[in-house]
């Protein structure tokens, strides 16, 4: 049996919580940490069974070491904001405590995620004798597993690859996002990129669209986005020429999102309004559902695979 400390109290930590609370056989004691120990004492008490809660700031390398230092966890689940992967790792090697994260590196102030700043902590963790296992969520995850699973036990090469990811729920409002509006958009909005014969290609944001038969959901328009696994996975799979990840948007969110795109809501550039400062899509974010509350009001299916 193990000790777990999960940072993030969201929509994602939340799920991770439950999960592990269900499970003491593998986690003996659990420790759930945010920025708002409040929302950590709220997922509490929605368990059948005890957990601690503490505040951390995320931000913080010393705090985060002070924490784990004080619980002594066997591992740490990150599933607060991509920003805060860099510190987190940091806290991690320098307390000897294995990290785990569900979604890659982004940069604050520019919309772009990739895995070379996580991946320069290679030689530090491996002469530290550490593990840092990097996007273990879905997809990426469970894709990367998927992959990894066809090209050891199905096939000698694999030359293509397509990820297709189909969110069938309704929510029942006109606009949310199923993860942090912040991120979700900011990935939406960028552009789309995939990997063919040795080099990245780009495509303008959701200009590639295909239908596909989604088994259990039906038809859904999937739109060309670039999404992190891929840039592990056109180094790892053996005889690949091509990869694509695509994702579901119906037109009603395809809609809201031009619209708002339109007049400046996604901007990550701070303007300044009544003598403060703020960014466009952070005010956004604040006006859109809270994605943690979308889970009960959620009906349908999701089908993700390769």
């Amino acid at each position: 049996m193990s000790k777990v400390l999960i940072i993030g109290a969201g929509g994602v930590g939340g799920v991770v919580t439950h999960k592990c609370a269900q499970h003491p056989e593998v986690f003996s004691e659990i420790m759930l940490a945010s920025r708002n120990e409040a929302k950590c004492q709220a997922i509490a008490e929605q368990l059948d069974r005890p957990i601690q809660t503490a505040q951390v700031d995320a931000d913080d390398v010393e705090a985060l070491v002070a924490l784990i230092e004080s619980f002594k966890p066997d591992v740490l689940i990150h599933v607060a904001l991509p920003y805060q992967d860099l510190t987190i790792m940091e806290a991690c090697l320098r307390t000897g405590v294995p990290y785990l994260d569900t979604a890659n590196y982004e940069h604050p102030d520019e919309a772009k995620f990739e895995y070379k700043e996580q991946w320069a902590f290679q030689e530090r963790y491996a002469e530290a004798g550490n593990m840092a296992t990097l996007g273990c969520g879905f997809d990426p995850g469970m894709t990367n597993i998927y992959c990894a699973y066809a090209q050891k036990n199905l096939f000698d090469e694999i030359h293509r690859i397509d990820i297709l990811d189909a969110n069938g729920g309704d929510h029942g409002y006109p606009f949310a996002t199923n993860f942090n509006p912040e991120i979700n958009i900011r990935e939406i909005t960028a552009k789309g990129r995939y990997w063919e014969k040795g080099e990245w290609k780009e495509t303008a944001p959701l200009a590639e669209k295909r239908t596909f038969d989604f088994d259990g959901i039906g038809e859904k328009d999937i739109y060309l986005l670039y999404h992190e696994e891929m840039e592990s996975l056109c180094q790892n799979i053996k005889g690949l020429e091509r990869i694509r990840f695509w994702m579901t948007f119906s037109d009603k969110y395809i809609t809201h999102l031009k619209v708002l795109e339109n007049v400046g809501m996604t901007s990550i550039e701070p303007i300044e309004v009544n003598g403060t400062e703020i960014a466009p899509l952070e005010f956004l974010k604040a006006v859109l559902p809270d994605p943690a509350s979308l889970g009960p009001r959620t009906k349908g299916k999701t089908n993700i695979g390769i």
